[in-house]
């Protein structure tokens, strides 16, 4: 009966041991890193993105940013055009907002109004301005990728988003593999 003691022990311990090199990788698996997907245009939506990320990358954890959809509007520079676009294209850059300042809110927009206040309101209470995010999260190394399938799809191109120095082009696949990777995965 000692002897079934010690095997049913020995098994127990082995099993234990297996169990916790398994926990001990899974642990080991997830980078401090945050990953998000931003499909929405709204600025109020842009700015929680904006904030969210600046705050993670201010306690040292690395931020991934992939905009798709409407929310590529917001990396278009007012100042750079698109060549070569077909009627569709066309209309998609005459429809879409022109950068981040354009953006409406998505709530209470009020004709444009709404972000007028918001902005106001954020100058007012020394909440950095979406300019000013955007110029932190490159100085703290916060990388953009914007979804190479939507700008097709919307006839966007490469020499009409802003400047930025950890900007680059991939596709949903690029998003899915580095929030697998990813302890934080957020989509807005």
């Amino acid at each position: 009966m000692e002897n079934l003691k010690e095997i049913t022990m020995e098994k127990l311990l082995t099993e234990l041991k297996t169990l916790k090199a398994k926990t001990d990788d899974m642990e080991d698996s997830r980078k401090d890193q945050l990953s998000i997907a931003i499909i929405s245009g709204d600025m109020d939506k842009i700015m929680a993105t904006m904030i969210v990320a600046l705050a993670a990358a201010a306690m040292d954890s690395q931020v991934k940013l992939f905009f798709s959809f409407w929310a590529i509007g917001a990396l278009r520079d007012p100042k750079k055009q698109g060549k070569g676009k077909n009627f569709i294209s066309k209309m998609f850059g005459m429809m879409l907002p022109k950068g981040r300042n354009k953006l409406k809110l998505s709530k209470f927009n009020m004709l444009g109004m709404g972000p007028l206040m918001m902005k106001g309101l954020m100058k007012q209470q020394n909440v950095l301005s979406l300019d000013e995010m955007f110029k932190q999260a490159g100085e703290l190394g916060i990388e953009i990728t914007v979804c190479e399938m939507t700008m097709n799809l919307m006839g966007f191109k490469k020499e009409e988003m802003i400047d930025y120095p950890h900007l680059s082009y991939a596709g949903a696949t690029t998003f899915i593999v580095d929030a697998g990777e990813s302890s934080m995965q957020w989509m807005i």
